[in-house]
């Protein structure tokens, strides 16, 4: 078998993955649901394309110009994006590590795949209607074909730096802040001052595409051959480290926690739920994605007036409550099948924990808040909005994701790679949109009726009613596990061993 064949096989391998997952029959309405929402933003970025096209088009040169000059933008929105579509080539390789293939040639294979991925090429549904529009009446289709080319190579570049970041992201969490802080310092750069510094080099370097000037194409094939290179070095350096499953251990005095110990059995897993964010990869991983959203979409709100819809308005702020809880509680009890059990060997024991899950969960709540504060005080957002959001997440929401402590028969492990975690199940999936569209449905019809300020009450009193029930709804979630105990334990080992 020559490397071609070696490397057909490997993308047949590769393709096949999903299939022979023994949760793939389960997962059938979840990989619908992807290809659904593949398809809606497609569409989407499609009609972005025609409309923005179509809106400039008294002044095509100044359409595509226009895109040029902030083509950064679309760079830094699918940096961000692959986080969690995309793994890297070390963990990738793990599955052959007992196979007489050479390593090197994975690490090339699979950097060859990344570069030559269709995700690559998921902004042409925006690129290609919009030159159409803009491009092709004044340049022609040579000059099209030559500045589709010249984001396709942008975007190939884009996907080595997302390899090469995440690659260091997996030895230390603190590297996650250098594209963050670059990102940042880029989008301030031309947002505050009066005009976009950068908007004339980039509209000249998208020209050269345009005219098919050799030199910005050698520039950014010398950037993604650098980028090959960094990559193909730092993911053989990795690729041991995940396979052998090597750590950097540094001996730490543990944490007591000792306030929680009034609380008796219940402050003993809320002392746990805190370590399971403190010690394990992948909920830590969670927790520190949630906290930058959050962050990231009130900053957002914060600098720009394109999100002061009514919409988007309500959007962001109910996003902002539901994340953090809605990154764990959507797996819940499947990191706990772990050790399932260990859980079941006391009488209450369950209960007790569902009691120190809701509670810790509502008391995060108060990181949103303090970050929404702000929008308060600039008046983007209301203060009725926030303690509706508030309110109703804590009240009706976690109530109804709480719900999945019941069916969740999945064991999630602890300590591997947010890339490498399990697909949803059809519940999951259900209860996912619940939490993201039924709030502000209720929040639009109620304002329709009641008017801005009475508009959040039903909002707050449904909430304030799930809060003062919960002792009876989690014990009534306790009981129907209860009566589903013997197969959900089953489900559980089969998972984790597989």
């Amino acid at each position: 078998m020559n490397k071609y064949q070696l490397y057909r096989l490997l993308e047949k391998t590769e393709a096949l993955k999903d299939e022979r997952h023994p949760m793939f029959e389960r997962n059938r309405f979840m990989k619908f649901l992807a290809w659904f929402m593949i398809a809606y933003y497609a569409a989407l970025l499609l009609i972005m394309g025609v409309s923005l096209g179509f809106g400039l088009k008294g002044d095509y040169s100044a359409a595509y110009h226009r895109l040029d000059g902030g083509f950064f933008y679309l760079l830094i929105i699918d940096f961000w994006m692959r986080f969690i579509m995309q793994e890297t080539p070390a963990q990738k390789a793990q599955s052959y590590a007992l196979l007489p293939i050479r390593r090197s040639f994975l690490m090339k294979s699979y950097l060859i795949s990344s570069m030559l991925s269709s995700g690559n090429l998921f902004w042409g549904f925006f690129l290609i209607p919009f030159g159409l529009v803009s491009i092709v009446p004044l340049m022609g289709w040579w000059a099209f074909l030559g500045w589709l080319i010249g984001y396709w190579l942008l975007f190939v570049f884009n996907s080595l730096c997302y390899l090469f970041v995440r690659a260091l992201c997996l030895r230390h969490m603190l590297w996650f802040l250098v594209p963050l802080a670059l990102h940042a310092g880029l989008i301030c750069a031309c947002v505050l001052p009066d005009h976009n510094i950068f908007r004339v080099p980039f509209v000249m370097f998208m020209d050269g595409f345009v005219n098919w000037n050799p030199l910005p194409f050698l520039t950014v094939g010398a950037l993604i051959a650098f980028a090959l290179w960094a990559n193909y070095k730092l993911q053989m350096g990795m690729v041991y480290d995940e396979i052998g499953k090597k750590e950097e251990v540094e001996l730490k005095s543990a944490t007591k926690f000792t306030a929680l110990n009034r609380y008796g059995v219940m402050g003993e897993y809320l002392k746990m739920e805190i370590r399971l964010r403190m010690r394990n990869k992948q909920p830590r991983m969670q927790f520190y994605m949630g906290i930058g959203l959050i962050a990231f979409f009130s900053l957002m709100l914060y600098f720009t007036d394109a999100y002061d819809g009514g919409f988007w308005k309500s959007f962001i702020c109910l996003y902002d409550y539901v994340i953090l809880g809605a990154s764990t509680l959507i797996g819940i009890m499947c990191y706990e099948g772990n050790y399932i059990d260990v859980l079941m060997s006391r009488r209450d024991s369950l209960y007790d924990l569902l009691r120190a899950k809701y509670y810790f969960n509502s008391a995060m709540l108060l990181i949103p808040f303090l970050l929404i504060l702000p929008l308060m005080i600039i008046g983007k957002i209301s203060i009725w909005m926030n303690l509706g959001y508030l309110f109703f997440t804590c009240g009706v929401l976690y109530p109804c994701v709480f719900q999945l402590a019941v069916y969740n028969k999945n064991t999630l492990p602890l300590n591997v790679k947010l890339a490498k975690a399990n697909s949803g199940t059809m519940m999951q999936s259900i209860i996912s949109l619940i939490m993201l569209f039924l709030p502000i449905a209720i929040e639009k019809i109620s304002v329709l009726l009641l008017g801005p300020v009475w508009g959040y009450a039903p909002l707050i009193l449904l909430g304030i009613v799930g809060m003062a029930t919960h002792r009876r709804w989690l014990r009534n979630i306790y009981n129907r596990f209860m009566l589903r105990r013997h197969a959900n334990m089953e489900a559980f080992r089969a998972s984790r061993h597989g």
